[in-house]
C-alpha cells in the first residue's frame, strides 16, 4: 500500500500555503510602500497551535500568519505664526517652499499656503 505522505503545511487542502502568501504579499507590499522606511525590518509570525483530546488519539491543528509592519512614515509640515496686523489675533500660516506666485525651475508656480483654522474655546 503505498502512502500519501506530507508536510503538515500541504495539509488542510492548501489552506496555510494560502494564509502563509497573502501575509507574504502584505510584506512585500509594505517594502515598496514609498512611505515606509525602507530598511526597516519587517517579520512574519507563524503560531501552530496543537491541541490533542483526553484520550490522546486527536490533534487539532490550527495555524495563524501575523505580519509585522513598518508603519507608514509620519506626514509632516512647518507653520509660521504672524499677528494680524488691526486686530492683533495670532494666524498660523502653513511655510512653503518658495514666495507664493513665484516660479520655480520647473516652471511651476507656487501657490499660495494655506492658513489653519485656529478654533477659539472660551
Amino acid at each position: 500500500m503505498e502512502t500519501n505522505e506530507k508536510s503538515l503545511i500541504q495539509m488542510a487542502r492548501g489552506a496555510f500555503l494560502e494564509i502563509f502568501d497573502a501575509e507574504m504579499a502584505k510584506v512585500i507590499d509594505n517594502i515598496l510602500d514609498p512611505n515606509t522606511k525602507a530598511t526597516g525590518k519587517r517579520k512574519l509570525n507563524v503560531t501552530f497551535t496543537f491541541s490533542p483530546d483526553d484520550n490522546r488519539q486527536t490533534i487539532g491543528v490550527s495555524y495563524q500568519c501575523k505580519s509585522s509592519l513598518e508603519p507608514i512614515n509620519p506626514a509632516v509640515t512647518a507653520l509660521y505664526l504672524t499677528g494680524t496686523p488691526g486686530t492683533g489675533e495670532i494666524t498660523a500660516v502653513e511655510m512653503v517652499p518658495q514666495i507664493p506666485g513665484q516660479f520655480n525651475m520647473d516652471g511651476h508656480e507656487q501657490e499660495s499656503p494655506c492658513t489653519l483654522k485656529i478654533v477659539k474655546v472660551s
